[in-house]
């Protein structure tokens, strides 16, 4: 089997438990071929941690989970050298982050301290304890989780932990038609179980391959200054306290190569840019106002998209 037929093995996969989520299965997708991590924030119910635990059961590699709480320590996530008294010498244990795919759920109730320790692993894929460095596996995704709604007992990420994902998706409430197909699928059982019961369609050498590959999609030079044009209005907007940074470009760039891979392109389209803005830009944006929140975030890059001039080449070289 092709690597860009397994792309839609994984998706119908994941689909068999998540009931009409196309769109954002395809975006989770990309991110995880781009190497980078997803901010997943909804209300409670819509399907986050059973996406993530779905995703990480398609894919053959070692998966770990945190659930995030207000008296969780950093050494909790990275792990801890304790004495090992038999031993006569201190061991090292490891922490949930020397995983392929780590789920962070409800990653606002730690405390800021503990949420830091994740800054190091996302970045740089590496921890380090007690002046130690240790390398983390590849491939090497977090997928986290967060609720919008609650606000007690809960610590906003700040923005160089949010700058750290590539994507914030959301899952959205399902049409009335999906919320009958999903109560029709598991009618006899529920579906964080079903979960457990995925089968691994990709190994973790065959996503690291397909990494490689989604990498080397030509991107035409007037898609480079498409890109630099909307990431430059961001940082010339009176309602923009601080706009995308490098890091945020790079990762637009990373994002749309992954997303043209995935449609079966070997070069990228000025829609596969509109299609991403919004997801990898949007929640890097410090607005003038406090009370935008997500939503006045997203209509700031979607109106910068709209008002930034389109280019019109032949794509494919």
């Amino acid at each position: 089997m092709g690597n860009k037929q397994l792309i839609g093995v994984i998706k119908e996969n994941i689909s068999s438990v998540i009931v009409g989520k196309d769109d954002v299965i395809t975006l989770i997708l990309a991110s995880v071929l781009a190497g980078g991590h997803i901010l997943l924030e909804d209300v409670p119910g819509t399907g986050k941690t059973v996406m993530a635990k779905t995703l990480a059961g398609s894919i053959d590699g070692e998966f770990s989970r945190i659930q995030f709480t207000p008296d969780l320590l950093p050494s909790d996530v990275t792990g801890i050298n304790f004495y090992n008294q038999k031993a006569g010498e201190f061991t090292l244990r490891k922490g949930p982050v020397f995983a392929n795919i780590l789920l962070a759920d409800e990653i606002n109730r730690a405390t800021p301290r503990t949420q830091s320790s994740l800054l190091e692993c996302m970045e740089e894929h590496q921890v380090t304890i007690d002046g130690e460095t240790y390398r983390l596996k590849e491939p090497f995704t977090v997928i986290a989780t967060q609720n919008p709604v609650e606000t007690a007992g809960t610590f906003p990420l700040p923005e160089a932990q949010l700058d750290r994902f590539l994507m914030k998706l959301s899952m959205g409430l399902p049409s009335k038609e999906e919320e009958i197909r999903i109560m029709e699928r598991f009618m006899n059982d529920i579906p964080g179980s079903t979960s457990g019961k995925i089968n691994a369609v990709c190994s973790s050498r065959e996503l690291i391959d397909m990494q490689a590959e989604a990498a080397k999609c030509y991107v035409h030079r007037s898609i480079l200054q498409y890109i630099s044009d909307i990431v430059d209005a961001t940082r010339n907007n009176s309602g923009i306290k601080l706009g995308i940074s490098p890091r945020g470009t790079l990762a637009l760039l990373r994002a749309v190569k992954a997303y043209a891979y995935i449609d079966g392109r070997e070069y990228v389209v000025p829609e596969d840019v509109k299609k991403l803005a919004v997801p990898v830009l949007a929640h890097r944006l410090v607005l003038t106002s406090a009370f935008a929140g997500s939503e006045g975030k997203k209509k700031v890059i979607e109106d910068i998209v709209l008002a930034v001039t389109v280019p019109t080449e032949e794509w494919s070289r």
